[in-house]
């Protein structure tokens, strides 16, 4: 183990469709989209790559087939919601194309289509990808109705693009926080199915005995279940209130809550490696962008 040194999207009902509202529509794009930035305007006409399709609805332009992109893609890559939450869109009717409903799943669009979600346009921006040493008293949301500090503030000057924190981080816990508009790959990292790997420097209140200490190594059962890390030290061979752990779990304050079934309070909760990602030569409270190499690697996956 190394040595201690990720908008919330829409809801989704049971059948896997985004969640209507109180009046039985869906949620408005304002609360979905992640910018107002634009760039291009023009007019074309849809392909569906469905079976059937009628030429009279579905004709090409003089753009070739390699300039055409996925509708659902198209939305996705907008910071709206996911791919298959597209789809529901689409299939519900909510999407139009140049002023005509589509509703065929497969269908295909020019980047500079007049895509309108609900009546309002759709806007792609580019992807910004940037991660946070995190400090202390700082939520982890966009927006706190509590008005108490967020990180948001910290990362304002960043990017002219509305990014987003990846997951989360209790208020008192520091460390590495990533940041982006890209919807597919903030799915990627917080999905459970993802297992992507993190590891916490603990401070205690106390010194943690060696046989607590196998006892965490080993797995506890907590009020949600078995739990065990993936690895557990001392992190400083003089001061045994110093734990190094390594973990997938991403459940909510996981760290803490096994600490404290053996009677432990943590102190300090810092989060020195997230999927990938590090917080080495970022100073706490600064963010930085990724470089290309770590933006490819996350996307194909190439980390734990």
């Amino acid at each position: 183990m190394s040595t201690p040194g990720a908008p919330k999207k829409g809801s989704r009902t049971k059948s896997g469709r985004p969640a209507l509202t109180k009046d039985g529509g869906f949620k408005p794009l304002e609360d979905r989209r992640r910018s107002s930035k634009s760039s291009g305007q023009g007019k074309s006409t849809i392909k569906s790559t469905r079976p059937g399709a009628t030429a009279s609805s579905h004709r090409l332009t003089k753009k070739t087939a390699g300039d055409l992109v996925r509708l659902n893609k198209y939305i996705a890559a907008a910071g709206i919601c996911s791919r298959r939450e597209a789809d529901d869109l689409i299939t519900a009717g909510l999407i139009t194309v140049n002023g005509k409903s589509v509703t065929q799943l497969g269908s295909k669009v020019n980047p500079e289509d007049e895509v309108k979600y609900n009546g309002e346009r759709i806007r792609t921006e580019r992807k910004v990808y940037l991660v946070l040493n995190k400090p202390k008293d700082y939520v982890t949301t966009t927006d706190d109705p509590r008005e108490r500090k967020t990180v948001m503030l910290l990362i304002k000057e960043a990017c002219n693009e509305r990014v987003y924190p990846v997951g989360r981080l209790d208020r008192n816990t520091t460390g590495v926080l990533l940041f982006t508009n890209d919807g597919e790959l903030a799915k990627k990292m917080t999905h459970p199915s993802s297992n992507k790997k993190k590891i916490y420097h603990v401070f205690l209140n106390k010194a943690i005995t060696a046989n607590d200490l196998k006892t965490l190594a080993d797995g506890l059962t907590l009020e949600d279940g078995f739990i065990q890390p993936d690895a557990i030290s001392y992190a400083s061979t003089e001061n045994k209130k110093e734990v190094g752990l390594e973990i997938h779990s991403g459940k909510n304050r996981i760290v803490r809550r096994m600490f404290e079934s053996l009677g432990y309070r943590v102190e300090k909760l810092d989060r020195v490696y997230f999927g990938g990602l590090t917080k080495k030569n970022l100073p706490r409270g600064k963010w930085r962008l990724l470089s290309e190499k770590e933006i490819t690697r996350l996307k194909m996956n190439a980390y734990e």
